[in-house]
């Protein structure tokens, strides 16, 4: 089967509560609400495409419990297809913890599972030669993140997309750097740009690009994104809608724009694209409700 994208990330059931406000340190709060939703970064990526006609499909891991049978059964009737997915028989799978406050910012936290348990040898490396995009995003432990760096040092003709999130900018620019210098299309918040570079979002691309990285997608949220080949860059404006979760939004992202180089379109187009499958997705709760469908698209 030959695929247009496939994801490589965590399998996470996403519980959200809805809170009056995010409480610090020695603060409390409420719970005004409560859902439940399959989650993971890459695992909303691949989502978002398929509702946009992308054939997709996705690498990680699950057990057998009653999260892990919604995961899969999510990623199925998403038309996702899920030959890659090792699914144990023992263990847990991944759950965060996400609480959403009245302006629709989050906090998270993640019980990762048997995600973490991932390793080289349960990837399939016939079926990540099967596509044309391998999406990345972050795991919490290190067995996955050695398995993808691997998985990348001998992987060929496949573009890469990585989305690091905070977790994996975290690690620093060096322990990612076999990641970036394989990477085709990087996709950062600029938080997680500076935290990586210790540079501004501007000199932050130039130096990944530098590095390995083709295209440079710098999220900004309700400010837009910024986007650079090295040879043209753009700031692209946001649209303008009202924000219920901002949970997924990035991923969301992540969708649009590759589905942009997907259909050839230019690198400010699929700017706009990625901010346009952002900007339905905040105006619903959970990670993927308010992903568009390819009859939506009207750019």
């Amino acid at each position: 089967m030959n695929l247009d994208v496939v994801g490589f990330g965590a399998l996470n059931m996403d519980k959200l509560y809805r809170v009056e406000r995010i409480a610090r340190e020695g603060e409390e709060s409420f719970v005004t609400g409560y859902t439940e939703a399959p989650g993971g970064s890459a695992a909303n990526t691949v989502v978002g495409l398929a509702r946009l006609g992308v054939r997709t499909g996705f690498i990680g891991k699950l057990s057998k419990d009653r999260e892990g049978t919604l995961l899969l059964q999510d990623l199925v009737n998403e038309d996702v297809d899920v030959g890659g997915v090792v699914v144990s028989k023992e263990g847990a799978s991944g759950v965060v913890l996400c609480f959403v406050d009245q302006g629709g910012e989050r906090a998270m936290y993640v019980n990762p599972g048997v995600n973490d348990a991932l390793t080289l040898e349960e990837v399939n490396m016939e079926y990540c030669r099967s596509t044309e995009f391998l999406h990345l995003t972050s795991f919490i432990g290190e067995k996955p993140f050695e398995a993808q760096k691997k998985l990348l040092k001998d992987l060929k003709n496949v573009r890469t997309s990585l989305d690091p999130g905070m977790i994996y900018a975290m690690k620093g620019f060096q322990a990612l750097k076999p990641l970036i210098e394989k990477c085709f299309v990087l996709s950062l918040t600029e938080g997680e740009l500076r935290l990586l570079t210790g540079e501004n979002y501007v000199e932050g691309s130039r130096l990944l690009m530098k590095e390995g990285a083709n295209i440079v997608a710098v999220k900004f949220g309700e400010k837009g994104c910024y986007v650079t080949d090295g040879r043209e860059e753009h700031l692209v404006d946001a649209y303008k809608v009202r924000v219920v979760d901002t949970t997924g939004a990035g991923d969301a992202f992540c969708a649009g724009f590759l589905y942009g180089l997907l259909k050839g379109k230019d690198l400010y187009a699929c700017g706009r694209l990625g901010n346009f499958v952002a900007s339905r997705k905040i105006g619903k709760e959970g990670a993927r409700e308010g992903l568009p469908r390819q009859s939506d698209l009207d750019l």
